[in-house]
C-alpha cells in the first residue's frame, strides 16, 4: 500500500504553462527563490538565481500566487501559456518590527480563492510579457476585507540546543584550548530564513562558527604532502577596542570531481505529513535533482523513505540511468507519520548492502527533523550512526522546512555519522551545498580533525574562543584517538578565531600567584616576546585509525586592521554579527559598524554570498 500512494502519478492534462521573473520594484533586483504557488496548494516552485521560474498548470488550476519574505503577495489569474515580469513592492520591515521567534506562537496562513476574480491574463496561445508593478490589491482584493477565513497551523515546535557562552580563559590556569573542528554551514542559512521572515532567531539557532565558515576566504591551497594548509593573522578586535583578534584559518584540498571514487549514495527523505509544505518535499526534490544530474556511471544511488513506515523504493540503481532516479523523486508525495527510526536503519541496510570497498558510502538524509525512533531508543539509533562510520558509511544531514525543525537532533545526528549538517532554505542554498560544494559535502579527506592552542602567558594575558561552545574538548581528549571529532571534506576550510588580551610588557611570573609550594615561571623561550603561542593539529587520512600531529608557531605580528586581509576582516563581522544577534555581553558593537567594515571585504565575491550577508546587516540597521 505503502509503494502505491508513493508512486503517484499525474493524470491531469496541462493547461498551461506559465514563464516569467520575478524582482524588486524599488531597484529591479532579482528575488531569489520567490515562492510561485498553485492557488489553494502548497504545490509550485521557486524562482532561480536570476529571478526565473517556469510552472505549469493542469486542468482546474486556474491561478497562481507569488510571495518572498518582506515583500507584498501577488496573485493573478492564469487562463493560457503567460509570460509575467512581476515585480513586488517591499514591505516597510526593519529593526523595529522584527519581532523576537516566540516557539509557541501560532501562524497564520492566507488561503487565497481564485474563483470571482477578473480574468486579466485569458491570452492562451499567445504568449505576451506583462509587466505587473501594481499593488497585489488591484490585482485581487485583499482576502481579510473580502472576509477569508484565516487557517491556524498547529504551534511551533522547533527545537534548538542551548549553549553558554565561553569567558575568557588566562594562560596560567589553562594553557590549553582544545576543540573539534565544525564544518556545517546550518546555522547561517537558517539565520537567513528567520531574518528573510521578519523574526529575531531565536539564540540556540545562533552557532557563530558555522556562521563564519559558511564563507569561502579563499585560503591558499596546500601543495605538501598533508591534505591542508593553514595560515595564521592577528589584528585588532572591532568589537573590543582593548582586545586583539587572532585568525586561523585551515584550507582542505581539491579534488576534481571526476578523481573522486565511485558514489554509493542511499537518500533517505521524509515524507511523512509534517513534509506537505512547498518548502520541504518540493524543495527535498529540487536539491536532490542537482546532485542526480552531477552523477557518472560508475556512482550508484538507493531511495529509501519513510512516513507511517520504511520503505525502499529505489533499488541501488546506476548514475547514468538518470531519467529512472529523477522519475523515482518526481512521484514522492507527503502524507502519514513519521517512522524515522525504521527508516534510518533501512538506509543503513541499503549502503552496506551495496557497499563499495573502495568507494564513497554515505546516507544522506533530508527531513524537517520530526522523526519517531520506534521501538529503539535515541540513544540506540546514535550508537547505530556511530557505528556504521566506523565502517566506513557516513551521513550527511539536510533540514528543510520551518515551524517544525528540530535543528538540535539534526545537528548531532550528522555528528554521530561523521558527516556534515546544512539547512536549504532555498534552491539557492541547493546549489551551494549539492553543486558548488559538491565534493566537500560527499567526500572526507581527513577524519577526527582536532586544534589546540597552546598560548603564552609571557605575551597573552586571556583569551577567549569565539563559538564552538559545543565542539570543545578536554586536553586530554587531544592526543586520544579513540575520541571523535570533526571530518573535513574536500575543498571545505575551516575558520576560527580568538579574541586575545595580550600584556603590554611580557613577563615571566605570573603576578600574586607564586606560593611555597608552586613557582608559576616561563621558559626562555616564551619570555623572548615572538610568539603568542603554538598551533597543534591533529587528523586522521580517511582510512586510517591512527592520527597524525602538526605543529606550528603563532608569531607576534599584530597588523591595524585597516591593513589585515579582506579575509580577517569579513570573518569578523560575521563573528560580530553573530555575537549581537545573540546578544553577547562581550560585543561592543553596533549593526551599522558591522555593516561598514565588511563593506571593506566583499573581494570578487562572485556568487553574492558576501552581498546577502550585508543585505541582513541592513535589515538591523
Amino acid at each position: 500500500m505503502l509503494l502505491i500512494l508513493l508512486w503517484y502519478c499525474h493524470s491531469s492534462v496541462s493547461q498551461a504553462i506559465v514563464k516569467g521573473t520575478v524582482s524588486d520594484q524599488r531597484t529591479n533586483a532579482p528575488l531569489v527563490s520567490a515562492h510561485i504557488l498553485i492557488h489553494e496548494t502548497q504545490q509550485g516552485t521557486l524562482t532561480e538565481t536570476d529571478g526565473s521560474f517556469t510552472l505549469e498548470l493542469f486542468a482546474g488550476e486556474k491561478g497562481i500566487v507569488v510571495s518572498h519574505p518582506n515583500y507584498e503577495r501577488f496573485s493573478i489569474e492564469i487562463l493560457g501559456d503567460t509570460s509575467l515580469n512581476i515585480k513586488l513592492k517591499p514591505l516597510n520591515i526593519g529593526f523595529d518590527t522584527i519581532v523576537s521567534f516566540d516557539p509557541t506562537a501560532y501562524e497564520e496562513n492566507l488561503t487565497i480563492v481564485a474563483t470571482g476574480i477578473p480574468s486579466r491574463l485569458s491570452n492562451k496561445g499567445n504568449p505576451q510579457s506583462y509587466i505587473h508593478d501594481l499593488n497585489p490589491a488591484s490585482i485581487y482584493p485583499d482576502p481579510i476585507e473580502q472576509g477569508v477565513p484565516l487557517t491556524q497551523q498547529p504551534y511551533n515546535t522547533e527545537e534548538y540546543r542551548a549553549t553558554e557562552e565561553q569567558s575568557p580563559q588566562t594562560p596560567w590556569d589553562a594553557p590549553f584550548s582544545t576543540f573539534s573542528i565544525d564544518v556545517d554551514h546550518a546555522s547561517y542559512s537558517n539565520v537567513r530564513r528567520f531574518l528573510n521572515n521578519g523574526n529575531k532567531p531565536p539564540k540556540g539557532s545562533i552557532r557563530i562558527e558555522e556562521m563564519i565558515n559558511y564563507f569561502d576566504y579563499a585560503y591558499p591551497r596546500p601543495t605538501g604532502k598533508d591534505p591542508f594548509n593553514t595560515i595564521m593573522e592577528v589584528s585588532d578586535c572591532p568589537w573590543n577596542e582593548n582586545r586583539k583578534l587572532l585568525h586561523i584559518g585551515i584550507q582542505g584540498e581539491e579534488i576534481p570531481l571526476e578523481e573522486t571514487p565511485a558514489n554509493n549514495l542511499v537518500f533517505l527523505l521524509d515524507v511523512s505529513g509534517s513534509m506537505n509544505a512547498s518548502n520541504k518535499l518540493p524543495l527535498v526534490k529540487q536539491a536532490f535533482r542537482l546532485l542526480v544530474e552531477q552523477l557518472r556511471p560508475q556512482d550508484q544511488v538507493s531511495i529509501a523513505v519513510y512516513s507511517g513506515a520504511a520503505g525502499l523504493i529505489l533499488p541501488p540503481t546506476s548514475g547514468d540511468q538518470k531519467d529512472t532516479i529523477l522519475s523515482a523523486l518526481d512521484r514522492l508525495e507527503a502524507g502519514g507519520s513519521t517512522a524515522g527510526g525504521e527508516g534510518i536503519k533501512l538506509a543503513y541496510e541499503t549502503a552496506q548492502a551495496s557497499f563499495l570497498k573502495d568507494g564513497n558510502n554515505r546516507v544522506i538524509i533530508a527531513t524537517d527533523g520530526d522523526f519517531n525512533v520506534g521501538s529503539s531508543s535515541e540513544s540506540d539509533l546514535e550508537e547505530l550512526i556511530s557505528a556504521k562510520a566506523g565502517q566506513g558509511v557516513f551521513l550527511s544531514v539536510l533540514g528543510f522546512g520551518m515551524e517544525n525543525l528540530k535543528d538540535n537532533k539534526l545537528e548531532l545526528l550528522s555528528n554521530r555519522g561523521d558527516g556534515n549538517y546544512a539547512y536549504i532554505d532555498n534552491l539557492s542554498e541547493a546549489r551551494k551545498v549539492f553543486v558548488k560544494s559538491l565534493t566537500g559535502t560527499l567526500y572526507t579527506i581527513a577524519r577526527d580533525v582536532k586544534i589546540q592552542v597552546e598560548f603564552n602567558p609571557a605575551l597573552v594575558k586571556s583569551y577567549r574562543l569565539v563559538g564552538y561552545e559545543n565542539r570543545l574538548l578536554d586536553k586530554s581528549d587531544f592526543d586520544n584517538d579513540q575520541k571523535d571529532a570533526g571530518e573535513l571534506g574536500a575543498g571545505h576550510s575551516v575558520t576560527a578565531l580568538y579574541e586575545l588580551e595580550l600584556h603590554t610588557k611580557s613577563i615571566r611570573k605570573a603576578p600574586g600567584e607564586a606560593s611555597v609550594y608552586q613557582r608559576q615561571m616561563v621558559t626562555k623561550r616564551a619570555s623572548a616576546n615572538k610568539e603568542l603561542g603554538m598551533l597543534y593539529l591533529r587528523f586522521k587520512a580517511p582510512k586510517e585509525e591512527k592520527s597524525k600531529l602538526l605543529s606550528m608557531p603563532i608569531f607576534k605580528e599584530v597588523k591595524p586592521l585597516s591593513e589585515s586581509s579582506q579575509s580577517f576582516r569579513f570573518a569578523a563581522s560575521v563573528a560580530g554579527f553573530g555575537l549581537l544577534l545573540k546578544g553577547s555581553s562581550y560585543a561592543n558593537w553596533s549593526y551599522a559598524e558591522i555593516q561598514q567594515l565588511a563593506s571593506t571585504a566583499t573581494g570578487k565575491d562572485q556568487l553574492g554570498y558576501r552581498q546577502e550577508f550585508l543585505t541582513l546587516v541592513r535589515k538591523l540597521e
